[in-house]
């Protein structure tokens, strides 16, 4: 089971941060109002919902395998080792990239086919570069992680 568990993690990742990649990619490729326009209205509700499933299934996947190696009981103990140091730092990066999942979807769809704010467009787009940031550096620690198992 926990072969599995670590292959569907995987995909999961995979498709979560490869995602916002391709995301920031056509961001950057579509710099003129009209082509945003006409793209991110399609694209990003579609893109939207299916990175939320790849969100929950590493999320439940990764609970399963923090649990499946007796690590969360220790979780939010005062032990510290190196293992556990890197759990808890993916975790506390995971929690921040799921507010800023949140703050980012929420703008999204209120303002489907709207012109956003000023602040709404800080907001979305801050969050978005965020995100992709912090999945790297998540993804940093699973590898960390990786090794050291």
């Amino acid at each position: 089971m926990s072969a599995w568990l670590l292959h569907l993690h995987l995909i999961a990742a995979i498709s979560w941060i490869g995602g916002a990649i391709f995301m920031f990619i056509l961001g950057i490729g579509l710099r003129d109002k009209k082509g945003q326009k006409e793209v991110y209205p399609r694209i990003g509700p579609i893109y939207g919902y299916f990175e939320v499933v790849a969100l929950i299934f590493l999320l439940i996947t990764g609970y399963m395998m923090i649990d499946q190696h007796g690590l969360l009981a220790i979780l939010f103990s005062d032990i510290t080792n190196e293992v556990m140091d890197a759990l808890r730092m993916k975790l506390y990066i995971v929690g921040v990239i799921i507010v800023m999942t949140v703050i980012h979807m929420t703008i999204s769809l209120m303002t489907i086919n709207k012109e956003k704010t000023v602040i709404q467009t800080l907001l979305s787009r801050g969050s978005s570069m965020g995100i992709l940031l912090l999945n790297l550096w998540v993804l940093h620690y699973a590898m960390v992680l990786r090794d050291i198992l």
